[in-house]
């Protein structure tokens, strides 16, 4: 078998290029500017930090309860308004208290 040259390319097309990068010195090297990364100088409020992750823990443990109380309401009325389409009578029974 001979290679065959493949029809979609010529023998004078550009097959690649090549880029030549110029080395630095280091003296033109300037070092990056890390003054906007350092920290306060006014001491860490420890006591406050935690008041607010306490806070926002809370506030999280407020929407999660909302969120499955509403799940669950969802839930209840999806199958009470397919027993109802159904045609099947006491989807939702009343509770009447007797004890008066």
């Amino acid at each position: 078998m001979s290679a065959m040259p493949d029809k979609n390319t010529s023998g004078d097309e550009e097959s690649g290029r090549i880029l030549r990068f110029r080395h630095r010195r280091s003296d033109e090297l300037q070092p990056p500017d890390l003054s906007k990364f350092e920290q306060n100088p006014e001491p860490d409020d420890y006591r406050h930090r935690m008041l607010m992750n306490a806070a926002g823990l809370l506030v999280v443990g407020v929407l999660i309860a909302i969120g499955l109380w509403l799940a669950t309401s969802i839930a209840e009325l999806r199958k009470n308004q397919d027993c109802a389409l159904a045609g099947r009578r006491n989807c939702a029974p009343i509770e009447v208290n007797r004890s008066q």
